[in-house]
């Protein structure tokens, strides 16, 4: 690493007035630097009887500005647990660096990853209206720093304004990683990438959710893929509502029949640039993501209470386009497939009523008992697609389909189900390294009879357990087929700020998949028990 910052930056994205903070690397020694106003130095846990402990950098700083910086933690009744934040003002006349206005002393805990990442959030939402924030915080783990404190710091940082008078609070302009050590500047610059990669791609799908729904409509959203598709280096293809209804995509079209806005079906395409290992014409990975951008409920339509959030229902087709514009700077090794089904469920004339059968793309038939049970019934032509057209290796398919889920787990897990144990494991534990934990529930056969229809294949909207009954409804079109399907309806909206968590639109599975897919083999078992 050289004296002079080097930086990564995720560039703007979409029609926001906040962008993530640019992030860099430098060689200097944090006490050195110029041109930052807030310097953020690492606490842990001291012994219990003795002072807290003062990570990298602050001996050298405390001799720069006078200050017995350990005394003033201690005064702070600073324990080093994470989340503790100290602000301590630098007196006028020092040190030479004149931008230089705040000291913070953030508790980092045991520097696990999780430690970093929340210790990033904290830092973030201590600098908002700042120039440029440094710290040694990431050099507290040599592996998992980087990517644990830059994740944290950019979705920590995360907002989203149109107001007119412009943004409450802009996140800090530049963070600045000190005390890496210089002989591992190669491995550090790719761990800065991969990490912005990650975080940008949270930040993506969260914007993606929180545009209001009388802009964010299916057309539009197939507009954002393409100009991600050319910004990526992807292919992109879109079916519109003729399109879809002359090829039997009765599903998408039932659901979306209702709206003055047709629906679409998006597919992006990314090929890795180490072909040679995985093959061009290796079977892919297909990701479908749920693409509702707004869910009245249909004629089975919602209260009041519960449409305030529904401009998010397309979480899960966000997540999917975060996730393929980010595969290049994971490194994925394997050919990928994203696929948006994309529909408004309305309530006018034309809408599908409760009663009406729906022909699926390849011919299975679903009875819709409850219009507000549409996610299913676009998702299942995803998946048909997907196996009768692209061969894949497996397919995972994200959305926000069951208030089950959240009865089941709360706000903080995502719900996980799964044909495949070895696809199983990969994403629990990507979920885990990622900071986006999934619990893995059962595909129990024994409610299979509740799917039953006297006039159609299946009925949509069965009694008993929801997010199970979901997760059987779609495992009918996936056959034999290697698939998992994450329900996040439990995640997809955060109640309030917690670390990289921002209330509202959470951007839950880019990281998880991510993680995932940036591995150096994502297939490793899986089908091998088919």
């Amino acid at each position: 690493m050289t004296g002079t910052p080097s930086s990564s930056r995720t560039g703007p994205i979409l029609p926001s007035q906040v962008s993530p903070p640019d992030v860099a690397l430098t060689g200097q020694p944090l006490h050195a630097l110029t041109g930052v106003d807030v310097v953020a130095l690492p606490v842990l846990p001291g012994d219990p009887d003795g002072a807290p402990l003062l990570g990298p950098g602050a001996a050298e700083m405390a001799d720069d500005l006078g200050l017995d910086l350990v005394a003033i933690a201690e005064a702070a009744r600073c324990t080093g647990a994470v989340g503790e934040v100290a602000s301590v003002p630098v007196p006028l006349g020092g040190p030479d660096n004149a931008d230089l206005r705040i000291v913070l002393l953030v508790g980092v805990g045991q520097a696990r990853p999780q430690d970093l990442r929340r210790a990033g959030a904290v830092v973030a939402r201590a600098t908002l209206d700042r120039t440029a924030v440094a710290t040694t915080i990431a050099s507290l783990d040599g592996e998992h720093g980087i990517e644990a404190f830059v994740v944290g710091v950019m979705l920590g940082s995360f907002g989203f304004s149109w107001r007119s008078a412009g943004p409450e609070h802009l996140p800090v302009g530049r963070v600045v990683l000190a005390g890496l050590p210089p002989s591992a500047e190669a491995v550090d610059r790719a761990a800065l990438d991969r990490a912005v990669a990650l975080g940008g791609a949270g930040w993506r799908a969260r914007t993606l959710a929180t545009v209001p729904s009388n802009l964010k409509n299916p057309a539009w959203l197939a507009e954002q893929a393409q100009d991600l598709a050319s910004e990526a280096g992807l292919t992109c293809r879109v079916w519109d509502d003729a399109q879809l209804r002359a090829e039997g995509f009765g599903g998408i079209v039932g659901v979306g029949q209702g709206s003055a806005t047709p629906p679409r079906l998006i597919r992006l395409d990314y090929t890795p640039s180490r072909s040679a290992r995985s093959g061009r014409r290796a079977p892919p990975v297909v990701l479908v993501g749920k693409g509702i951008t707004f869910d009245t409920g249909g004629i089975s339509i919602k209260p009041a209470q519960g449409m305030a959030s529904m401009k998010r229902d397309m979480t899960g087709g966000a997540v999917v386009l975060a996730t393929m514009a980010a595969l290049a700077a994971v490194d994925c090794p394997v050919n990928v497939v994203g696929l948006v089904p994309a529909a408004e469920n309305a309530v006018s004339g034309s809408a599908t009523r409760p009663g009406d059968v729906l022909r699926h793309y390849g011919g299975r038939t679903s009875e819709v008992t409850n219009t507000d049970a549409e996610g299913r019934l676009v998702l299942a032509d995803a998946l048909a697609y997907a196996v009768a057209e692209l061969d894949p290796a497996a397919i995972v398919d994200v959305a926000t389909l069951t208030g089950g889920v959240k009865v089941a787990l709360g706000q903080q897990v995502g719900g996980l189900f799964a044909n495949d144990d070895a696809l199983a494991d990969a994403l629990l534990g990507s979920g885990e390294t990622a900071g986006e934990p999934l619990w893995r529930f059962p595909l129990f056969e024994g409610y299979e009879d509740k799917l039953a229809s006297k006039v159609a294949d299946a009925d949509n909207g069965p009694k008993g357990p929801a997010a199970i009954m979901a997760a059987l409804f779609l495992q009918h079109f996936v056959g034999d087929v290697p698939w998992a399907h994450l329900d996040i309806a439990s995640v997809g909206d955060a109640p309030a700020d917690s670390y990289e968590w921002s209330e509202g639109p959470t951007g839950f599975g880019a990281r998880a998949l991510l993680t995932w897919l940036g591995s150096p083999d994502p297939l490793a078992g899986v089908g091998a028990s088919a």
